[in-house]
């Protein structure tokens, strides 16, 4: 009840803050300019190259532009995720065929993560302090998915080993730039649109199989756990072998 409230809460105030917007200074990207922008701001990899990712970021300027142009900032709609994800987890707890909710909610915060980002890079309006919050944003809402599957009866243990699993890939990924690995390295199979699946479907599973929801939620727990330990042994053997061939800096 208090979380619902507090969900409500923290609705009307980012409602409020969406609705108090200022049109960019500079024009709003075209598709083209978008996946220019977008190869620029990680590391020059084409996106046209990947028929999934090209078509990815192609929904997403579709749905983002409109928001771009009317001055909706990125901040407001990575905050807008985290609420989304708080979402989840209100309504797998409240059991019975509401996970079935919660699954829509996941697969909307999951597809949201990508909106404020083409905001941001169509509206001129990328910034460091903007990807430290996408960044902090995606860890929570990692967490609430987490702890959604955990509620509708998913073990502790392979909950907590799940967030750890994922938790330590991000880790290296995140060093490993501080490192100097300045590329993308590797797609592993953990990434953040499988964490997305799996706990979707852990939800799905239990909102339409509701005297079978521990089971269905054990299963999409365990298997996301496990992909995200391969995907950790993945980036680590690449991550060891573009920082041993990078030079180390000058003293």
């Amino acid at each position: 009840m208090v979380a619902g409230y507090a969900l409500v809460g923290t609705a009307v105030v980012l409602l409020a803050t969406s609705v108090l917007t200022a049109r960019p200074g500079a024009p709003v990207l075209d598709r083209d300019g978008y996946l220019d922008r977008w190869a620029a701001l990680h590391h020059g990899y084409d996106p046209r190259a990947n028929a999934w990712v090209r078509g990815l970021l192609t929904v997403s300027f579709v749905v983002a532009r409109p928001l771009a142009r009317r001055g909706v900032t990125p901040d407001v709609l990575t905050l807008w995720g985290v609420w989304l994800a708080g979402a989840v987890y209100v309504a797998a707890q409240a059991g019975g065929r509401w996970p079935l909710l919660a699954a829509v909610l996941v697969v909307v915060s999951g597809f949201g993560d990508t909106i404020d980002g083409a905001v941001a890079a169509m509206s001129g309006r990328a910034t460091r302090w903007g990807v430290v919050l996408d960044s902090l944003a995606d860890r929570i809402s990692d967490l609430a998915y987490v702890l959604a599957v955990w509620a509708v009866g998913a073990p502790a243990g392979l909950a907590v080993a799940c967030g750890v699993a994922f938790g330590l890939l991000e880790y290296v990924r995140a060093r490993a730039g501080v490192a100097g690995m300045d590329e993308i390295g590797v797609v592993t199979v953990g990434e953040r649109p499988v964490r997305v699946i799996c706990c979707a479907g852990a939800l799905l599973g239990a909102g339409a199989l509701v005297a079978h929801a521990p089971q269905a939620a054990t299963l999409g727990l365990a298997a996301l756990t496990t992909l995200s330990a391969v995907a950790l042994v993945q980036l680590v053997v690449v991550v060891r072998r573009s920082l041993a061939a990078t030079p180390p800096p000058r003293g």
